[in-house]
């Protein structure tokens, strides 16, 4: 590319950025209450993230094979015992993270 597209792909992705971040601003504005249905979908969308995220992320476990999945199951308890324990999302997934990650280049090398 050359300097002038690259200038303009940078342009059109910072415009892009801030109309998405604008845009929910613009469709409710602070005068008018929030639908309904929109007040559903913040309620359940987190919980079904969440699932398709674990569901993503023991994919493609084999249990038949090496070491079983022991360090996403692990790691995976750490995480659930964590957040029932202490509530902080952001403390049960990077200690999960850190864990998963001792357990693989650690101990089941």
């Amino acid at each position: 590319m050359t300097l002038m597209e690259q200038i303009i792909t940078i342009v059109i992705c910072i415009l892009c950025v801030q109309f998405t971040r604008l845009l929910p601003f613009w469709i409710f504005p602070a005068n008018r209450p929030i639908p309904e249905y929109v007040r559903y979908l913040g309620k359940v969308l987190p919980a079904a993230m969440f699932g398709m995220l674990v569901v993503y992320c023991y994919k493609n476990v084999d249990v038949l094979s090496g070491y079983h999945g022991l360090p996403n199951f692990i790691a995976g308890v750490l995480v659930l015992g964590l957040h029932f324990w202490k509530k902080n999302m952001f403390l049960s997934i990077s200690a999960g993270t850190i864990c998963y990650m001792f357990l693989v280049q650690k101990i089941f090398i």
